[in-house]
């Protein structure tokens, strides 16, 4: 008798499931228990700490959380699934090619690398929407749904469930053999299927680069981050005017943060993600502060629509790019800068002025020259 007679045809189905999702790209994949979330307690405890600033969505869908079945009702099992996306220093060349370092110009503001390709949300329902097909072909009567970030679900929770690593001190899931620049997805199933065992370890050791690097001093400890001072959050949700005692740590940050992600050790020797649709594209990998000044509202839609920019709608990413030139001190911004400051929108008009108080303060003399 072959070893194959001896396995449950619920094992013979997850074996062919995982093959078909490394074949769909996906860089590793683990099954949960679709059971209440472990860290429910610990996400309201965050919450009620006023951590999660302004994402007041994040309360409204709260309760949703503790349970997957808030998204599939009669929900059995979470498919787990991690595609990775590092590719070097978060500017490059277009190119499908992430192995290679890529030329920028040095006016280019930085974007975390998740935002340089397609938009991840896009890709990643495309491909678990694929898997769900091949189940079921294989099991036609099933019910499922493929999440991703936005859907009331613990995915980190899940991913450790899964096996798939462990929550770092910077609160990003980590992965052994692929580091933490990762896209999280989830295919809520209502079948039965064997789970992996749980990734129960931490390998973070005494470590605490992440924590030491945060330029805004997010980190209220390890495991605990203060949304309220990540750039990524003041980048990208906040939709008011960034904190003035914050904005020099935002740096040359257009959008989002990579700076506790650069500096972990696990990131090292991670290797280079493979999906094509996720390789930077120089349209946005190339941004120039200074340029998109002048953004308007059509343009901001024609540029940036289908790219995870979107979200930060024509405010954000205006007012991004005014503390950006305003941190390198550029002269050169100051004619931009004054029309921005007569913008139709108050958040751009008043980080506009702060930026024109900042470079005269710095520089009269060069700052007059443009006036």
């Amino acid at each position: 008798m072959s070893a194959g007679t001896n396995r449950s045809p619920e094992v013979l189905l997850v074996e062919g499931l995982k093959k078909q999702a490394r074949q769909l790209g996906f860089d590793a994949v683990g099954i949960a228990p679709a059971t209440p979330a472990d860290d429910f307690p610990q996400f309201l405890a965050w919450l009620d700490r006023g951590h999660a600033g302004d994402m007041a969505y994040l309360r409204r869908h709260g309760e949703a959380r503790r349970h997957p079945a808030s998204i599939l009702s009669d929900v059995r099992s979470v498919v787990m699934v991690l595609l990775n996306y590092r590719c070097p220093d978060g500017r490059a060349e277009q190119s499908t090619d992430c192995s290679q370092e890529a030329k920028h110009p040095p006016r280019a503001a930085r974007v975390a690398r998740y935002a340089l390709g397609r938009d991840y949300h896009d890709v990643l329902r495309e491909k678990l929407n694929s898997l769900l097909a091949w189940i079921q072909q294989q099991r036609p009567q099933t019910r499922g749904r493929g999440v991703v970030d936005t859907a009331p679900l613990l995915e980190r929770d899940f991913a450790r469930r899964a096996g798939l690593g462990w929550v770092g001190k910077n609160t990003m899931l980590i992965n052994p053999r692929l580091g933490s620049f990762t896209f999280l997805g989830a295919l809520l199933l209502d079948l039965e299927l064997p789970t992996d065992e749980p990734f129960v370890r931490q390998h973070c050791g005494t470590c605490t680069a992440c924590l030491d690097a945060c330029p805004t001093q997010a980190f209220v400890g390890p495991y605990q981050l203060d949304a309220r001072r990540c750039i990524s959050y003041l980048t990208i949700e906040l939709r008011g005017t960034i904190p003035e005692n914050l904005r020099a740590g935002v740096g040359d940050w257009l959008f989002g943060c990579d700076v506790c992600q650069d500096v972990c050790p696990w990131n090292r020797k991670a290797p280079w993600g493979q999906a094509s649709e996720l390789a930077p594209r120089a349209e946005i990998a190339d941004l120039d502060p200074i340029e998109l000044l002048d953004l308007s509202e059509d343009e901001f839609r024609r540029r940036f629509r289908g790219t995870a920019l979107w979200r930060a709608k024509r405010r954000g990413l205006v007012r991004n790019a005014i503390v950006v030139v305003a941190n390198r001190g550029d002269a050169k911004a100051a004619p931009f800068l004054k029309r921005a400051s007569e913008d139709s929108d108050p958040v751009v008009r008043e980080t506009a002025r702060w930026a024109l108080a900042r470079l005269c303060a710095h520089a009269p003399s060069r700052f007059f020259d443009f006036a």
